[in-house]
């Protein structure tokens, strides 16, 4: 595996781990949203969306792993925004 492709594989597995413990986080302790298990796990799920459409390429200007980093923290703001709503 080349560097690269690690560091890009890290970018957004820490991003989508992020976002999947800030929404556990702040459904447990803080007590600001209560959002039941399965969306807390929403980002991991842009994760694995982003490894399983990795499978050599071509890849298109879009798909890069900054703008997979981008969803999964997209996923989890709409997850807590959505949670906050109801």
């Amino acid at each position: 595996m080349e560097i690269e492709r690690a560091r890009e594989d890290a970018l957004v597995a820490g991003v989508a781990g992020a976002a999947t413990v800030a929404i556990a986080l702040l459904s447990s302790f803080t007590g600001v949203v209560s959002v039941p298990t399965l969306p807390t796990l929403a980002p991991l799920a842009v994760y694995a969306l982003y490894l399983f459409s990795r499978k050599g390429g071509p890849y298109g200007a879009v798909d890069t792993a900054r703008n997979w980093a981008v969803a999964a923290a997209l996923v989890g703001v709409i997850v807590i925004l959505a949670s906050a709503a109801l």
